[in-house]
């Protein structure tokens, strides 16, 4: 199993899902290079090739058995290729996967990540499939090797699992009860980061703002984000994603206070009927939910808030999707995760009954989209005039080659896309430019840069692209990608972790 001229095993991890999802591929990234492995360039067939998946959505097993079906070819002609399959579609379908792809050769869950290169030895060894699911988790991953994605931005896991029981989730099932990580250990690796150069940290958990639930501190993340805020050179630090029911004004003051946690705000919606989030399990009701949003915006006029929304919940009556569009004028979102409702085996939605037709589904899909593009739009020509420091980001801006402009965001998590300057600028470095039009979905900046900062950010950047190629690297760095499906209308730019908690 040799690739490329280091003689070194090389892998691909394929990544579904949520932002969970992107963090553990760091891990199995760090893993495998821990292991000897190196990363796989453009060309030719890896020599292993990890898919961790995603179980939120009816399409997640279309998805993984067409991609394994591609594979097949590839590993017939390719001696000693490997095929390992994780996270939380494995944690569900377990042997199953071997069943309808007997050429893979190692499944794993989502509570045994760390045992990924010794379940491949032993596959290759043995010449079977693996096929290893733990019930709880034996160690928090954040003790795991880690190959970060990004020299500036980094996610930061402070807890893992899911106490909440909403029906039209499964991921409690698989990811487990929540564990807290100790608020020392979550502030000892973002000091580590910054001493790397990174400047933005996402502090992530399936429901981030019930942190402290094991720990006996009901004001614990508020705590965090205030004593996150001390460590200097951390410029930026955001999360992801809250519950309603356990946003506390604790939090909204830290947030306020904090000069580095950046005012910008994710709060899952999921319905704006009170008798149908009664259905989805979910602990709060329309006045709660719009209550939270006045306090955020009194505290912080410029925040930008973002929601997930279900259209076609069993038993939404027009009524009940007339409520959501309420709220979705009242709250104003800068931008939304909207999802059609996708039925899960195993979880209890998936049996109730009056399920919502599927053109009736989509109707309302359109109507709700059409909304709140107008709505994204007229926030975001708010931003017109206005003078921002972006940080530049890397892989952004799609015509940024062709249009001789960078692209990054903006501290409230705005896409901006503005003229390069003249002088050299790298990811992670900041750029000060002023708001010249405004679109849906992003803002640009047509004018001359006002200033440029360099940053040790974009020195590591810098130093990262003068490693020697097929190198493993410990700590590498690229923002974290945050948002929506792409084949979702209202891509945004935050959004909630998992199940949209």
């Amino acid at each position: 199993m040799v690739s490329g001229e280091s003689g070194l095993k090389s892998y691909k991890v394929v990544t579904h899902g949520c932002q969970m999802n992107v963090h553990d591929s760091e891990r199995l990234s760090g893993l495998l290079e821990d292991a000897g492995y190196v990363k796989a360039g453009p060309d030719g067939d890896p020599d292993l090739v990890v898919f961790n998946t995603c179980a939120v959505r009816e399409n997640a097993d279309n998805k993984l058995y067409g991609n394994l079906g591609q594979l097949a070819p590839a590993k017939s002609r390719h001696q000693g290729m490997q095929i390992a399959v994780g996270g939380c579609l494995a944690q569900k379908d377990r042997e199953t996967i071997v069943k309808r792809a007997p050429w893979v050769d190692v499944v794993f869950g989502t509570h045994n990540i760390g045992h990924l290169p010794a379940l491949l030895e032993r596959a290759a060894v043995e010449r079977r499939a693996q096929v290893e699911i733990l019930e709880s988790l034996e160690t928090f991953p954040s003790t795991l090797p880690t190959r970060r994605e990004s020299a500036y931005a980094a996610w930061v896991a402070i807890s893992v699992g899911c106490n909440n029981t909403c029906t039209f989730c499964i991921v409690p099932a698989l990811r487990g009860k929540e564990e807290d990580r100790r608020p020392g250990d979550v502030l000892a690796e973002i000091e580590a980061l910054v001493d790397e150069g990174v400047i933005e940290v996402t502090l992530l958990g399936q429901n981030v703002n019930a942190y402290g639930s094991d720990l006996g501190d009901r004001e614990a993340f508020s705590k965090l984000l205030r004593a996150a805020g001390q460590i200097e050179g951390l410029e930026r630090i955001r999360f992801t994603s809250p519950h309603p029911r356990d946003f506390t004004d604790d939090v909204i003051a830290a947030m306020a206070e904090t000069p580095s946690v950046m005012h910008q705000l994710h709060m899952p919606l999921q319905s704006g009927s009170d008798r149908v989030l009664k259905a989805m399990r979910r602990s709060y009701r329309q006045e709660r939910f719009l209550g939270i949003i006045r306090k955020v915006r009194e505290a912080m006029p410029d925040a930008a808030i973002s929601t997930d929304i279900i259209v076609g919940f069993p038993g939404e009556t027009e009524e009940d999707f007339e409520e959501t569009m309420h709220v979705v004028r009242e709250a104003r979102f800068t931008n939304a995760f909207t999802f059609q409702y996708s039925k899960r085996p195993g979880t209890p939605a998936a049996e109730m009954e009056d399920q919502v037709p599927k053109e009736v589904v989509q109707a309302r899909y359109d109507r709700l989209i059409a909304l709140q593009e107008e709505i994204s739009w007229d926030e975001n020509k708010k931003q017109v005039g206005r003078t921002l420091e972006v940080l530049v980001a890397e892989g952004e801006g799609k015509k940024d080659d062709r249009t001789q402009r960078l692209s990054g965001r903006a501290p409230d998590n705005r896409l901006v896309h503005f003229t390069k300057p003249e002088e050299p600028v790298r990811p992670g470095d900041m750029v000060t430019v002023e708001i010249t039009y405004a679109a849906p979905h992003h803002l640009l900046a047509e004018g001359p840069a006002l200033a440029v900062r360099r940053t040790r950010a974009g020195d590591a950047w810098e130093k990262r692209q003068a490693e020697p190629a097929g190198k493993p690297a410990g700590v590498m760095l690229g923002l974290p990608k945050i948002g929506a499906p792409a084949e979702l209308p209202l891509a945004a730019p935050a959004g909630g972790a998992c199940c949209g908690d």
